[in-house]
């Protein structure tokens, strides 16, 4: 772990995480060794990279040598926070929360060093305190010192009103459950600092507020930009287009896949964002991006090793990487059947039962795939050197399929020319 005497918040600022700040004491509150939390609510079993600006942020405070604490909202999560939504969100069981909050632990301990002698993270829910209030008692203890009209004036409440689905109960006394979180965060483990993304601007400054009503003691915010794409596309906007932290959700050749396709307009600010790399080496990828052929993209696939290599370790990325070479022609060795149907998840397909594909002629396997049309076309595609059989080109017309080549004992993967794929699946 990095440390140093380098300002956090000036580090977030030069590599492009600044949005907001509630006070620019921030600077001065920084400048020794401060705690700072930041939540991650379990609507799913796995963080996605929506999240992941905000675990980076607070993984820089950690490796500036402050005491960084990841909260995950056990509890608020059983309401669902309304930022940044136009309806409510659906309701999950306790199981489901319970599980979701364990993938969330899981995802947090990549980025966090919970062993660090100087200054451990923690690993904290929110459950833990919230579930010890009444409802009586928290109107009293806590409810009295919010204002209805600045709950009303927040941004996220303001537009859900305006709009035809309006805005539960539930949904607008969130900001109250997150204030409270900052508070007791504060009375625990003396934590005056959260971050967040914008879209938690009215959450934030609602706890500062607290903590100065109830505590006298000033607390400070600090939100990021929302990362959107050059496009203006939200980054893990919805599920449709997520790319989860959990190989389970998402896989390490498609997770590696969607930063080496990131377009050049975003790739240094992702470099910036989402890796720990420095400034001026990130400098310096760029000045050779310019200097290299766009068809090249060396910065992308820096940013893909990087940031999978963070994700899922060496051997995720070695997976990522060796997976991706497959695509050009590159050996399978080391590569599993459910490795590489992921990869080739939509390459046209044909089941055959392993008692007909051993010792079948690679000619009637390409013509039963659908690769070849016709067993001749199938014999002038190998006397061209175009019939490739796990990568490997087939040199001799009598060539048949042996056991020993079939993956796993469940497919075989057939090449024409250089990106033309079918996959034998053995039944």
């Amino acid at each position: 772990m990095r440390t140093g005497t380098t300002n956090v918040v000036e580090v977030l600022e030069q590599r492009g995480f600044l949005d907001n700040i509630t006070s620019a004491d921030i600077y001065k509150h920084v400048a020794s060794q401060a705690v700072t939390y930041c939540g991650f609510d379990p609507t799913s079993e796995s963080l996605q990279i929506g999240n992941l600006q905000s675990i980076m942020g607070l993984a820089h405070f950690q490796r500036a040598g402050h005491v960084a604490l990841a909260v995950v909202g056990g509890a608020t999560g059983r309401i669902g926070d309304p930022s940044g939504k136009t309806a409510e969100r659906p309701l999950l069981s306790e199981e489901e929360l319970d599980h979701n909050v364990e993938g969330l632990r899981e995802n947090l301990s990549r980025f966090l060093d919970f062993d660090c002698k100087k200054a451990p993270a923690k690993l904290l829910d929110n459950i833990d305190w919230l579930r010890n209030f009444s409802y009586i008692d928290f109107l009293r203890d806590v409810g009295k010192y919010f204002r209805l009209g600045a709950m009303l004036g927040k941004e996220t409440v303001r537009t859900r009103m305006e709009s035809s689905t309006g805005i539960s109960y539930a949904e607008f006394s969130y900001q109250v459950l997150q204030s409270y979180d900052f508070l007791h965060l504060y009375d625990s483990e003396q934590c005056r600092v959260q971050i967040g993304g914008s879209d938690q601007w009215g959450n934030i400054t609602a706890g500062v507020e607290l903590i100065r009503r109830m505590r006298s003691i000033e607390a400070y915010g600090l939100t990021f930009p929302l990362v959107c794409d050059s496009s203006g596309q939200k980054i893990g906007k919805s599920e449709e287009n997520a790319v989860f932290l959990s190989a389970e959700k998402t896989s390490y050749y498609d997770f590696y896949q969607y930063f080496v396709r990131v377009v050049d307009a975003d790739v240094i600010r992702f470099l910036k964002l989402f890796t720990f790399l420095e400034l001026e080496e990130i400098s310096e990828i760029e000045r050779e991006e310019v200097e290299k052929k766009p068809e090249q993209r060396v910065a992308q696939k820096r940013l893909a090793a990087e940031v999978t290599r963070m994700v899922h370790g060496e051997e995720g990325l070695a997976t990522a990487v060796g997976a991706s070479e497959v695509m050009f022609g590159g050996a399978m060795d080391g590569l599993h059947a459910d490795q590489l149907l992921q990869v080739f998840s939509e390459v046209p397909s044909v089941e055959i039962s392993s008692n007909r594909l051993v010792n079948m002629t690679v000619i009637d396997v390409a013509v039963e795939a659908g690769l070849s049309k016709s067993k001749g076309e199938a014999r002038r595609l190998i006397e061209s050197g175009g019939l490739y059989v796990n990568n490997v080109r087939v040199n001799d017309m009598k060539t048949v399929v042996k056991s020993s080549v079939v993956i796993d004992g469940k497919l075989l993967i057939l090449r024409s020319g250089k990106k033309k794929f079918y996959l034998v699946r053995v039944v």
